[in-house]
């Protein structure tokens, strides 16, 4: 793409002096709709704005790239400010980014797939051109300027170069935009500096592009896989040395890993003539390869569980509102409305059944897709079973009585279930004739009987003796205080999010208020003191430390756990427990302790099992419980974001 195409002379400004990125942005805006590129400004604005709210627009080297879709844009163009001081604040993918060089891309809606890809694609791959940003900031004229926006591509016109060695890739970011491209055009680069021919596929945003040929796969040495989330169609590189990295390395050390890849790999994407079969690579050889594969198999699976929880929270949420002008929001699951006379009842009705039916297939989502970042397609299986264990369903559909596993048993199976599938994928070794059955019917059966007996054994055994011990617990503590028992109530209820302990702590605390033994206080802020504590952090976070310190998809998560919190539905904040439990679980415990504490102290009661905001007037002494609210989500959302930054600073000073 010609980049100068895409703008003209009147929508550059230089030396423009602004304080925040939104002052750049508004100005921008302004002058796009003055040259007649925009129906409406505002409208435009507010894409622009919403869309610095999902993820990082500064990239590196002093540029950002903010961006919308809109159907105010009569024209798809960019303006451009050179700002006269940098800004420090802008939320950038590289944390030390000063931004002084700013694209305003502006696409309409009917263009959003297409053209905003390939402008973002263009400027993230010249961004890594040696001299670019330089030539840019250092122009005199709009001409100039205009003048050095393209450049020539002097690697991939460089046909007359031999190569003794070829090296194949694929780059994959998260939201496959900025990092995939830049990613690949490092490689590029640095393979023409080394003599190496390197050839880059990038899965992106728009699918994927410059799609690596069967027989330049076969004709390749070394293979790199620069990616956040799973590759997709690993199986084309069966045979081939590997290199396994995430997608920001190459920005670093690109000329090492192609040595690595050529000299050093970390294994070899494993031999199957079955063309039907999936294939995995071997165990990493390097250090804290294990490690770095169940991280990243986390992260696949949560990357498609939170659409899950998404759709199920909006469709019960839906319900709910929608019941609350007739007063029956506790009152829409009970039977007789699904055969109601009002035809209005009976929708509401259904459509929050649904929302808890598709919350039943939460884990199973998480699960089957942290096993295929394992072990790709022949993991599936094994995990969405592990999957279905943990979210109860073997409960329901077998009629028998029992505590599903939660959240910590879909990580264990999953994991467990790649792994498995990985393994026999690598070690059964059958004749040609016979490669078929190996995907399609003994791993599938090995994996998924074991992954049964796991679960038999040790997954619900261990998770139900835990809800026992809670149990008796908390019934012990009866009498020893309103604090003590409101701070193991609320403990219990917060450690797994709508899990086996929450449950168990649940049905405890219902039979202490049914008895008038012990009010529900505790128990009820324990429940949304969490979602709303973490979709809070993601929201002020960036004002907190000046910063982003949640990915772009948990800040997605962060949002539906803010809205689900106050409707009482707490799973929205399990993508948090799923990415960093270590961390998320003793916040969420000691948030949900000080806030529960602090309203049963002050004297707030609650007797009736209402945590959602419509159950909020029925509560005694309301300004202590909604203080103890404030204090635990407080607590939780400041406690993640100063825990977090710090990391995020420990690992810059390492780096």
């Amino acid at each position: 793409m010609q980049l100068r195409q895409m703008t003209d002379p009147n929508l550059i400004l230089f030396d423009v002096e602004a304080e925040s990125k939104e002052q750049v942005i508004k100005q921008l805006v302004s002058k796009l709709a003055k040259e007649d590129y925009l129906e409406s400004e505002q409208p435009f604005l507010e894409a622009v704005l919403q869309r610095e709210e999902v993820s990082p627009t500064g990239m590196e080297r002093g540029l950002a790239i903010p961006h919308g879709k809109s159907t105010a844009v009569k024209k798809a163009a960019f303006a451009v400010a050179r700002l006269k001081t940098p800004l420090e604040d802008w939320e950038s993918i590289d944390p030390t980014n000063k931004v002084q060089l700013v694209f305003l891309i502006a696409i309409p809606t009917n263009e959003g797939g297409s053209t905003h890809l390939e402008v973002l694609s263009t400027l993230s791959t010249n961004l890594m051109r040696d001299g670019y940003m330089e030539g840019l900031m250092a122009t005199n004229s709009k001409e100039e300027f205009l003048s050095r926006l393209d450049i020539e591509e002097k690697v991939k016109s460089n046909s007359d170069k031999k190569y003794d060695k070829t090296v194949v890739a694929i780059t994959a970011c998260a939201t496959g935009i900025a990092h995939t491209y830049m990613a690949a055009e490092a490689l590029e680069k640095a393979g023409h500096e080394l003599g190496v021919n390197v050839l880059v596929e990038k899965q992106g945003a728009n699918g994927i592009e410059d799609e690596l040929t069967p027989s330049v796969i076969e004709k390749a040495d070394a293979v790199i896989f620069a990616t956040d989330i799973a590759p997709k169609q690993k199986e084309r590189f069966a045979g081939k040395s590997y290199v396994q990295t995430r997608v920001a390395e190459p920005l670093r050390q690109a000329k090492e890993m192609i040595q690595k890849a050529l000299s050093n790999p970390d294994g070899v994407v494993e031999e199957n003539d079955s063309e039907e079969a999936s294939q995995s690579s071997s165990s990493s050889n390097g250090s804290g390869g294990f490690l770095k594969d169940a991280v990243q198999a986390v992260m696949t699976g949560i990357s498609y569980m939170i659409p899950v929880i998404v759709a199920a929270g909006l469709m019960m949420g839906i319900a709910k509102l929608g019941a609350m002008p007739f007063g029956l929001v506790n009152e829409l699951h009970e039977a007789k409305y699904a055969t109601h006379s009002n035809e209005l009842f009976v929708i509401l009705h259904h459509l929050d059944k649904f929302g808890v039916l598709i919350f039943k297939f939460m884990y199973p989502i998480f699960a089957a897709f942290v096993a295929y970042s394992l072990a790709d397609r022949v993991g599936l299986v094994a995990g969405f079973i592990g999957g279905a264990f943990a979210g109860g369903l073997h409960h329901t559909f077998w009629g028998i009585e029992g505590i599903p596993s939660g959240f910590l048993g879909a990580l264990i199976l999953g994991l467990a279930a790649g792994y498995i599938s990985r393994f026999l994928n690598q070690k059964i070794q059958l004749s040609k004739n016979f490669q078929a059955m190996k995907p399609m019917f003994l791993i599938p059966a090995i994996s998924v009987l074991s992954t049964f007996f796991l679960n038999f054994y040790v997954i619900d055994p261990v998770f139900g003796g835990l809800n026992v011990v809670l149990r008796n617990w908390i019934e012990s503590a009866q009498g020893t205080g309103d604090v003590v028992l409101a701070s193991i109530i609320a403990s219990a209820t917060a450690f797994d999010l709508g899990g086996p302990i929450n449950k168990a702590a649940g049905a405890i605390a219902i039979g202490l208020a049914a008895d008038q033994v012990y009010p529900l206080t505790a128990r009820v802020l324990a429940i949304v003191i969490p979602p709303i504590g973490l979709g809070l952090a993601t929201v002020i976070d960036k004002y907190v430390v000046g910063r982003r310190v949640f990915e772009a998809d948990l800040r997605v998560a962060g949002n539906t756990a803010l809205l689900l919190g106050f409707i009482a539905i707490s799973e929205g904040a399990i993508p948090f427990m799923l990415r960093n439990p270590l961390i998320t679980i003793p916040i969420n415990i000691i948030g949900a302790i000080v806030g529960a504490s602090t309203a049963v102290l002050l004297g707030a009661v609650q007797w009736l099992p209402l945590p959602a905001f419509w159950g909020w007037p029925l509560v005694d002494n309301l300004w202590a419980y909604l203080l103890g609210l404030v204090v635990g989500a407080s607590f939780i959302a400041f406690a993640n974001i100063f825990i977090r930054f710090a990391m995020i600073k420990k690992r810059e000073l390492a780096a």
